[in-house]
């Protein structure tokens, strides 16, 4: 209860909005990102894995952003050193599918009624996102502190336990009817909410997409995402390096290959992302092996495996093959590591279009 749809907020949206977005991403919880650079000192001073996600309480996040504040490193083209934005990996896919590629994307789930969840809800809409499945609850919005070091890894410590979030039992068919897609980021504690979603997704005859989320997810809670993938109910699934690696932990080979062979037995499309190495996909018995593009060295990784995703799935939409599918991701990931954060600038962009033209690659039909 207390629970209302949020208007979308067309007054600020600089693209029109549709009524059934071609793409849904279900993030129950929505995610606001603080995203600085700074040193290795401060890292080794933080608790858990460098280079990973664990989540922390509202007081270890609140000491942390402190602390960044303290020792964050000011690039010179930078206005601010920390930049405030609407996050989570769901929501970096979906605002890049809508800004970058006109593609009609809405989201699932729930903000708080306080500042952190105004500016989510200020930033998705700007960017042509339907914010109508959207609700608006009492309580807080969830933050994530990324910290990215001076070779652009990322370390995130996302605080999720007192925000508000959007339960399985709210979800109507509504939701999903007239979309295609599902965008879905695999997390145990959303599986009831993400369980009910793809139920009701498939009921509704979209295709699903799920990423597999951290390389800690996987590896605590291996077991129910077997089951989620064995379902059979996981169109396209993505894994990083790690990600991959932790799931096939016992196996006789765990190397990306081998780990997209493995998702290509449950899923009709597999990728495994290999960072600076490009990617590995498998459709069927197709397998393709595509170089990343852009800059060796990332100015910040937030949201590669995302704007990735966005891009891969654009190409699956404009039904391009296997190969230019993981080029496209492949330009997408490679414009969003040319800055800080998950939201990729008009600069950025443009030099993404620039990418894809040289690769013949069909553009984005933008209006804005």
């Amino acid at each position: 209860m207390g629970a209302a749809a949020l208007p979308s907020n067309g007054e600020i949206a600089t693209v029109t909005v549709a009524t059934h977005p071609l793409v849904l991403g279900l993030q129950p919880a929505a995610l606001v990102d603080h995203v600085a650079h700074v040193d290795w000192s401060l890292l080794d001073q933080i608790p858990g894995d460098r280079g990973g996600s664990m989540p922390v309480a509202i007081e270890e996040l609140e000491h942390i952003l402190k602390e960044v504040k303290a020792h964050k490193l000011a690039s010179p083209e930078e206005l601010s050193p920390m930049k405030t934005m609407a996050g989570g990996s769901v929501a970096n896919t979906i605002r890049g599918l809508s800004a970058g590629f006109g593609v009609s994307c809405g989201i699932i789930g729930a903000c708080g009624d306080d500042e952190q969840g105004k500016l989510f809800v200020s930033n998705m809409s700007f960017n042509g996102v339907n914010l109508s499945r959207l609700r608006m609850k009492q309580g807080h919005t969830a933050q994530c502190v990324c910290m990215v070091d001076e070779l652009g890894n990322r370390t995130m410590r996302p605080c999720l336990s007192s925000a508000v979030k959007v339960q399985a039992d709210e979800l109507t068919k509504e939701d999903f009817k007239g979309s295609k897609w599902l965008v879905l980021r695999y997390a145990i504690f959303n599986l009831e909410v993400i369980q009910a979603a793809i139920r009701t997704a498939k009921q509704e005859g979209l295709f699903v997409s799920l990423d597999l989320a951290s390389f800690e997810m996987v590896r605590n809670f291996r077991s129910p995402l077997l089951q989620l993938l064995e379902s059979g109910d996981i169109d396209l699934c993505f894994a990083n390096e790690d990600e991959a690696m932790e799931l096939l932990r016992g196996e006789q080979a765990t190397d990306p290959e081998a780990a997209a062979e493995f998702l290509a037995k449950h899923c009709n499309w597999a990728v495994v992302t290999l960072g600076a190495y490009g990617c590995i996909a498998r459709h069927g018995k197709e397998i393709v092996r595509v170089p990343a593009i852009g800059e060796a060295k990332a100015t910040d990784a937030t949201g590669a495996g995302d704007l990735f995703a966005g891009g891969f799935l654009y190409g699956l939409i404009k039904g391009l093959s296997l190969e230019e599918c993981c080029q496209v991701g492949a330009c997408s990931g490679g414009s969003v590591i040319r800055s800080l954060g998950g939201e990729v600038t008009t600069e950025n962009w443009q030099w993404m279009c620039k990418q894809m033209q040289i690769k013949d690659l069909p553009l984005p039909d933008i209006r804005n």
